[in-house]
């Protein structure tokens, strides 16, 4: 039975009700014992991967503490699990873990190139389901008119595959939403609210790579049912909806009216429907979510990062009374933390996912570094994330920064803070998080807000401000600077501009020791703004998946070096 057909069974309702408040009561109740649950997990990891070529080869077997592992193993990322993971995927087994995978995840990465992360039985059975349910609860508890119908909810991320590609070993190769866990792992209680909606599984035929095609063809047939929430996970992708509307909305209007899908007969046709959408667009003189459903109740997509620039005001076009609840801080390898509340940005440790160690964001990772385990964070602090788990990851270094927001029940509450690159032309070694918080401190001192931002080093133009924030003169002239690509949400009045330019950089020095050195030694110039069109980010979304990339995949980035990809993104719009 696939995840259409499951929400269509009678009961099917209240089972996956049972099951999400018990997953989140099962998560919660082990906060009781942070300590013990992280060393059950390690004594779980060992005992059943010691056999394995890794684990003879560092000894697990011998491993009884997490002090023992931390010199068995040294921290880790994806290149030094590859090979083993590529065996693995070519039909070697017992290597990484004692249980075969049943699936890979897919994961662009920080350098776009495709990881293949093994899904084994055993993880999704002590690692991922209990999180993954447990992730929905906040949403159904709080809005349980989200489960009425199966139409009620939009799924942006679900996109299964007819013919998913495979590697050596046969196994599917394909992102976490591509997945069917009912057919591939027996949890048919797992298909997420929206993936029993008409357009679920799309009635047309389209092209696999053709993922436009796809959100216009799911646009199309939700605008004639009344939507209670929209889930996309990936924010970028709830960005850009708004605009899809706008872009389609001539072909959608037709659509209903002919009753077509496609081009294709799909059922009758809808003038009285067709009627009301074009009033919309005629009294509003534009589409909002809103407009088209007025009853939207909740969005659930991570709230962090550059997203938290400009999520309050995306609210808003989806309705002033909607509720943004944050997805959970995870990654294709593994989860890190979920919201069992209504926390607008962060969630709990999930204590029996996976051994946890942690390194101050500001330190360099490396082999040997010194690790902090979860009872040792600090609330207010930004960290490297370091985990372990039974689907064969040890000590693996993810790339993504955690910052600790507080601790509840002694656990510590975690919220995505960026990606663990650094910029550093001039030894500014800026952060994700670094950014983010300079900008919105800019952006608040001037009572300004953007649709989304960019930044890159370019070489210092005569452009520059001339006063620097630092108070020291330079010692050499400035041969870089920042230039930051702003889609401002409304416009911004020169003046505007330049005193959040200001603003910035002398936010930027005070959230960056690096930065503030390097502008006070003139190894950096002041930084500069180039303000974009309103429909500039979503254009070049547009264009990302226009060239085959799943939409999951296509988000926010920070950090835009890339001479192509920077020259697409500030292009002038067509005439």
């Amino acid at each position: 039975m696939n995840a259409a057909s499951v929400w269509h069974t009678p009961g099917h309702t209240g089972r996956y009700r049972e099951r999400v408040f018990a997953a989140r009561d099962r998560l919660a109740a082990e906060h009781a014992d942070l300590r013990g649950a992280q060393q059950r997990v390690l004594t779980d990891l060992v005992g059943f991967n010691a056999s394995t070529r890794f684990g003879r080869r560092h000894g697990l077997g011998r491993v009884l503490t997490v002090d023992d592992f931390r010199e068995a193993v040294p921290v880790r990322d994806y290149a030094d699990h590859a090979d083993l993971i590529e065996r693995t995927a070519a039909g070697e087994r017992n290597l990484l873990s004692a249980d075969a995978p049943a699936v890979y995840f897919t994961s662009s990465g920080s350098t776009g190139a495709h990881k293949k992360v093994p899904v084994t039985p055993r993880f999704m059975r002590t690692t991922f389901m209990p999180f993954y349910f447990a992730a929905w609860a906040p949403l159904i508890e709080h809005f349980p008119e989200v489960l009425d119908r199966p139409d009620a909810v939009l799924n942006l991320k679900h996109d299964p595959l007819a013919a998913p590609p495979t590697t050596g070993d046969g196994r599917p190769h394909v992102g976490a939403s591509q997945v069917d866990f009912g057919a591939r792992f027996g949890e048919p209680l797992a298909a997420e609210p929206g993936t029993g909606a008409p357009w679920a599984a799309l009635p047309v035929p389209t092209e696999p790579g053709d993922h436009l095609e796809r959100a216009y063809l799911r646009l199309r047939l939700a605008v004639q049912s009344d939507l209670r929430a929209l889930i996309g996970i990936n924010p970028a992708m709830v960005a850009a909806v708004p605009y899809q509307l706008n872009l389609w909305w001539p072909r959608i209007v037709k659509e209903v009216r002919d009753g077509t899908l496609g081009g294709l007969p799909h059922r009758a046709p809808d003038p009285g429907r067709a009627a009301e959408l074009e009033h919309l667009a005629e009294y509003f003189g534009t589409v909002r979510p809103s407009h088209v459903w007025p009853r939207l109740r909740a969005v659930f997509c991570w709230t962090t990062g550059v997203a938290s620039l400009y999520l309050p005001a995306l609210r808003e076009e989806f309705g002033s009374g909607v509720a943004v609840l944050p997805a959970p801080v995870a990654a294709s390898e593994g989860p890190v933390g979920v919201a069992l509340d209504r926390h607008a940005s962060a969630g709990s440790l999930v204590a029996s996912a996976s051994v946890y160690e942690f390194v101050p964001a500001d330190q360099d990772l490396a082999p040997d570094c010194a690790t902090l385990l979860p009872h040792e964070l600090e609330a207010g602090r930004d960290y490297h994330v370091i985990f372990s788990h039974v689907g064969g990851l040890y000590r693996y270094a993810v790339g993504d920064v955690v910052r600790v927001v507080d601790t509840a029940g002694g656990v510590p509450r975690l919220e995505y803070a960026g990606r663990g690159v650094r910029s550093d032309a001039a030894g500014e070694r800026l952060r994700d998080a670094e950014v983010v918080r300079a900008l919105h401190t800019a952006l608040d001192s001037g009572g300004l807000a953007l649709r989304n931002v960019a930044c890159r080093v370019e070489p210092a133009g005569p452009e520059a401000p001339a006063a620097p924030a630092a108070p020291a003169a330079p010692a050499e002239p400035a041969t870089a600077r920042y230039v930051f690509a702003i889609a401002p949400r409304t416009p911004w009045q020169a003046p505007e501009t330049v005193r959040f330019t200001a603003a910035l950089d002398r936010s930027l020095a005070e959230q960056s020791a690096g930065y503030a050195r390097a502008r006070t030694a003139g190894r950096l110039a002041a930084p500069a703004v180039r303000l974009l069109d309103a429909e500039a980010f979503d254009r070049d979304w547009h264009e990302a998946v226009g060239t085959g990339i799943r939409p999951t995949q296509v988000k926010d980035r920070l950090f835009r070096q890339d001479d192509a990809l920077w020259e697409r993104l500030t292009r002038a719009p067509l005439a």
